[in-house]
């Protein structure tokens, strides 16, 4: 069965986000009254596997080892079977 994946990574809480302060501040210097900016990567994959469950361990593993790094990063997956 086909699978869409998408999976969000973003920096764990507590972590400086310099893109984000960077973004802010362009922000507020456009005069936007903004708190604060917090970045995220969205990957979109499109893959094969035997079952949803399959699917789901797949893509926890491809999180784990290269899209995000577990030390500093958050990840959320969202799995959708396709045709």
């Amino acid at each position: 069965m086909r699978y869409r994946a998408e999976v969000q990574v973003r920096l764990k809480e507590g972590y400086y986000d310099p893109e984000g302060e960077t973004t802010k501040n362009a922000l507020l210097d456009l005069k936007y009254a903004v708190q604060e900016v917090r970045v995220s990567k969205l990957f979109t994959i499109i893959f094969e596997a035997e079952s949803l469950e399959s699917a789901r361990s797949e893509i926890d593993e491809m999180s784990r080892r290269l899209l995000s790094n577990p030390v500093k990063d958050d990840y959320h997956i969202e799995i959708k079977e396709i045709r």
